[in-house]
């Protein structure tokens, strides 16, 4: 057997006692009446963006969904496996969020892939596989930006994949009646690691601003 990670075995111990031994009565009540979060978090695995740090909660504030560049299919059939769709339900339909934020954020590996391969992806390869699932944000923004350098390409490539994933998500009946009904609020932010801003995309100027 590898041996363990010594940072990781460091980092629990703070973390039981500064947060788990400090906080006991709130785990007790996370164990004892469950998890009940308002908020389902579809963000990037990138390891620099952490939802619950950079929000700064609580354990049991959100429901965090994280792959590739925060991404969100639309519906399909029922063949395959469907880990990100099976989460969002979970969300959904059994503990009742009232908020889905899509967080996209800056210098995401995954916009950068799809970018410099043109959005023709390598045979055999997963991840080139799940990014054509934004391959019209790419081709939107290269058609409306094709001199631009590269950086402002993906920035806005970024931006666009969050609109691409808020229009996937009301694919889903039982996301799309929650909405109508006004009992679920999708959101599209975006967090701009370099400047710690939080953007938050406005549907009616449809332009990201700063929080």
């Amino acid at each position: 057997m590898s041996a363990t990670p010594p940072n990781l075995i460091k980092g629990f111990r703070r973390f039981r006692e500064q947060h788990f031994e400090r906080n006991d009565s709130l785990y007790q009540q996370l164990v004892k009446e469950g998890q009940t979060p308002k908020t389902l978090v579809v963000a990037c695995c990138d390891s620099r963006v952490d939802p619950a740090l950079v929000f700064d909660c609580d354990p049991g504030d959100l429901f965090v969904i994280r792959n590739v560049a925060n991404l969100v299919p639309p519906l399909e059939g029922h063949s395959g496996h469907h880990g990100t769709t099976a989460a969002i339900e979970y969300g959904v339909c059994t503990l009742s969020v009232k908020h889905i934020i899509v967080l996209g954020h800056a210098h995401c590996g995954g916009i950068n892939a799809l970018v410099k391969t043109g959005g023709v992806g390598t045979p055999g390869s997963y991840i080139d596989d799940w990014m054509c699932l934004v391959e019209s944000a790419r081709a939107e923004v290269m058609a409306e930006m094709p001199q631009a350098p590269l950086a402002e390409q993906e920035r806005a490539c970024e931006k666009r994949a969050i609109l691409v994933s808020l229009n996937n998500l009301m694919t889903f009946p039982w996301i799309r009646e929650r909405v109508e009904r006004e009992e679920l609020n999708l959101h599209g932010w975006y967090f701009d690691i370099k400047h710690g801003q939080l953007l938050r995309y406005d549907a009616t100027t449809r332009e990201f601003a700063a929080l």
